[in-house]
């Protein structure tokens, strides 16, 4: 007889690290002579490297014209969408070269050449290979999980039928019950104990594909109609 293959609950390391890429809003730049606080100034290139917007006039954006490139540091922390404790998802450093690409109407726009990456999250701390992360992509829901997560979040009985599932599989009972990730393989709960909290995953049937099959599955989980647990039609 074959082996069953192992249950997967999560995504690569390099999923996982494009997965943060593209959903955190904010980074930190640090070049050998400066830092900067960026708010909604990166995307990922069609190669995989990280692409940065500048302001003309920042004092990091005017040393990279000066010398055309700089070793850099980019640090990334995810969120959870929801005030819980300790809201802090998942960490990541990257290291490499930023290389000017452009300069048009007052924006200097750069590439980080990746030397290493580290990744610390609740699935694992692992170092993400350049050429990995290049080809990986982002979990399908996360451009949705957020907004899944609350609108979760604003249906207590849903909630409630997902914190028994939880309480079974630990043998504790829990006084609150938040979500606090979303991913293709299933949903991650926090379970708010008497004296700490803990985090549960609870997994999918199979994996989703998009928003439809994962409030598909969250409906199957919880028993409530599909429009309990999404806004999306």
């Amino acid at each position: 007889m074959g082996k069953t293959p192992p249950t997967v609950t999560a995504g690569t390391p390099a999923e996982r690290l494009r997965t943060l890429l593209a959903v955190t809003e904010s980074l930190t730049l640090r070049t050998p002579l400066h830092r900067a606080d960026l708010v909604g100034r990166h995307t990922v290139a069609a190669d995989g490297r990280l692409r940065l917007a500048l302001p003309a006039r920042t004092a990091v954006a005017r040393n990279l014209l000066d010398l055309g490139e700089t070793p850099a540091l980019v640090d990334l922390t995810d969120l959870a969408p929801l005030p819980v404790r300790d809201r802090v998802r998942a960490r990541a450093t990257l290291t490499g070269w930023l290389a000017l690409d452009d300069l048009d109407d007052g924006e200097v726009t750069a590439l980080l050449d990746l030397a290493s990456a580290e990744l610390v999250d609740p699935d694992g701390d692992a170092s993400v290979d350049p050429d990995a992360l290049a080809d990986a992509r982002p979990d399908p829901l996360a451009r949705y999980e957020a907004e899944l997560l609350r609108h979760l979040h604003r249906h207590p009985d849903a909630m409630r039928r997902l914190g028994r599932r939880a309480d079974v599989d630990l043998g504790v009972h829990a006084r609150a019950v938040h979500p606090l990730r979303l991913d293709r393989y299933g949903i991650v709960l926090r379970l708010e104990l008497p004296t700490h909290h803990r985090d549960v995953r609870i997994a999918f049937d199979s994996p989703a594909t998009g928003p439809r099959e994962a409030t598909a599955h969250l409906a199957r989980l919880t028993g409530a109609h599909l429009s309990c647990v999404t806004s999306h039609p």
